[in-house]
């Protein structure tokens, strides 16, 4: 099942699928390790839901939520 990062609830996992957003965006999130076959984990969300702390290549990396709704990813149907 596809589902954006941004739509993630804490706990949940998956692996990227695609990387989207305009040039300085998705370069950015290229720079940072967010790419393609990349495992990622969510483990934390402000109170507001921005932002985001992720665990993903082996450290814990915060986005914006703007930065997540641009990465689609893939996780398992329960």
């Amino acid at each position: 099942m596809e589902k954006l990062l941004s739509d993630f609830i804490i706990g949940e996992q998956g692996v990227i699928k695609a990387v989207a957003g305009d040039g300085r965006i998705r370069r950015r999130l290229f720079d940072m390790g967010v790419t393609p076959g990349a495992e990622v984990y969510l483990r934390k969300k402000a109170p507001l839901g921005d932002p985001i702390e992720v665990t993903i290549r082996g450290y814990e990396l915060s986005l914006r939520k703007t930065e997540a709704a641009a990465v689609t990813m893939e996780v398992e149907d329960k």
